[in-house]
């Protein structure tokens, strides 16, 4: 079989690589040449794990294709999958006109039967504004189908999640569209995923409740943080006793500067704006989304406390991608804490595996640094604000000797609060007691 990819992002182009993996024949089509001409040569435009081999492997084997050629891409395909960007708007609502621009066009040159699938993130009713758009567009009436697959895709783990999801969703409108779409993913039945066969919006509804469920998590268990240092109370024992029970789940549970990223925050947007659209508040979600703003507020409080004023403070930033593992920096926490450091007179010395070039071209005043060490050396204190793995392990002594002041604030909760204190640390983490003795506290 023969499918197409339209957007060569992070949904498209993971999807593509790992489909040609699969053993399908993928034409991955782009309006951005440089792109196209980046992955010809084996280039990937952002940081995945793995996902550089998969496209090198694919490619070499001639499964995977690269184009700027709508036509060509839309004539070879049976399968045709929509992964454009999907943006929010200032309303929360999201912004369609990719969507709308490449239904039209699909229309305007289909010649043959396709099935056209909605990769991205779109609002409920997606489905049929496909179908009614390249209905609309076609020169002569040609028979096609339209299906809803939405993407359930980690960051830092894409690769794993397309290779095992825990489900595929699939929302389709007739059993022939239901057949050619199992067909796609037929090494999963391998591995014996579970497919949930449904209507357009209900599989589109699904994406929605899914991400904000799971940011709602998040908020949830930030403010039992916020609670716990008031009450004496350890958030992590409080988290790991919770998700012992399964009907809970240890999954999401982790306190912290909040969530961020390309999806929680989007899709949380908008599903208020779907409801408010609907005539119903979605009061959760709404909740959610200000729980989370007030968790970053509190971070940059809680760092301001422990020093005892940020203006002309130099801080270590340890991370500023999203979440570990990708070089993402869209709605970081991280990031959006150093940019407040900086507006009230600090030095913001970062450190990121990944991240750190574009930081430095979003964030002017930044001072990219080599490693972590170097990003400690004359700072007031080191600021844990990304779990990359190698910053799980520094070294205690070192970060003493570089380090003006030995303070560390850890808004991942990564370290031992004793362990800490053993090695001469003012230490500080997100719902649980402070450790140390703190050398700006005041008498």
């Amino acid at each position: 079989m023969h499918i197409s990819i339209l957007g060569t992002g992070y949904v498209g182009l993971v999807t593509g690589a790992c489909f040609a993996e699969f053993g399908l024949n993928v034409t991955c089509m782009d309006v951005d040449p440089a792109r196209i001409e980046k992955l010809e040569r084996g280039e990937v435009p952002f940081y995945e794990p793995g996902l550089a081999e998969l496209v090198v492997k694919g490619h070499k084997a001639g499964r995977l294709t690269f184009s700027t050629d709508l036509h060509k891409a839309v004539d070879t395909a049976l399968v045709i999958l929509i992964a454009v960007g999907t943006p929010s708007r200032p309303d929360g609502s999201v912004d369609m006109s990719s969507i709308d621009e490449v239904a039209r066009s699909i229309g305007s040159r289909m010649t043959d039967y396709k099935v056209v699938v909605t990769k991205s993130t779109v609002p409920i009713g997606t489905a049929g504004r496909v179908r009614d758009l390249i209905r609309a567009s076609q020169p002569t009436p040609v028979n096609f189908d339209v299906a809803s697959n939405p993407e359930f895709l980690r960051e830092g783990s894409a690769v794993e999640d397309f290779m095992r999801p825990d489900r595929v969703i699939l929302g389709v409108d007739n059993e022939q569209t239901a057949a050619i779409m199992k067909d796609l993913y037929r090494p999963l039945y391998l591995i014996e995923t579970p497919f949930v066969i449904t209507n357009f919006s209900t599989a589109e509804m699904i994406k929605y409740a899914s991400n904000v469920f799971l940011a709602t998590k998040i908020s949830f268990i930030n403010e039992v943080a916020n609670l716990c240092e008031l009450m004496d109370a350890n958030v992590q024992t409080v988290a790991k006793a919770m998700g012992l029970d399964k009907r809970i789940g240890a999954k999401f549970l982790h306190a912290g500067p909040g969530y961020g990223g390309s999806c929680f925050g989007k899709d949380t947007a908008a599903l208020m704006h779907i409801g408010k659209q609907a005539g119903y508040e979605m009061q959760l979600a709404t909740t959610t989304n200000r729980v989370n703003a007030q968790q970053r507020a509190r971070m940059v409080d809680k760092i301001r406390a422990t020093v005892n004023g940020l203006q002309g403070k130099t801080f270590a930033l340890l991370g500023v991608s999203f979440k570990p593992n990708t070089d993402d920096l869209r709605d970081s926490p991280a990031l959006m804490i150093a940019e407040h450091l900086l507006k009230e007179g600090c030095t913001v010395r970062a450190y990121d595996p990944e991240g750190l070039e574009g930081a430095r071209n979003t964030l002017a005043g930044l001072v990219g640094c080599d490693d972590a060490y170097d990003a400690m050396k004359g700072a007031h204190a080191v600021v844990l604000a990304t779990e990359w793995n190698q910053f799980r392990n520094l070294d205690m002594d070192r970060m003493k000797s570089l380090l003006r002041t030995p303070v560390m604030i850890d808004l991942r909760n990564v370290y031992d609060p004793g362990r800490a204190a053993e090695y001469g640390f003012h230490y500080v983490s997100v719902g649980r007691a402070s450790v140390g003795v703190n050398p700006y506290a005041t008498t």
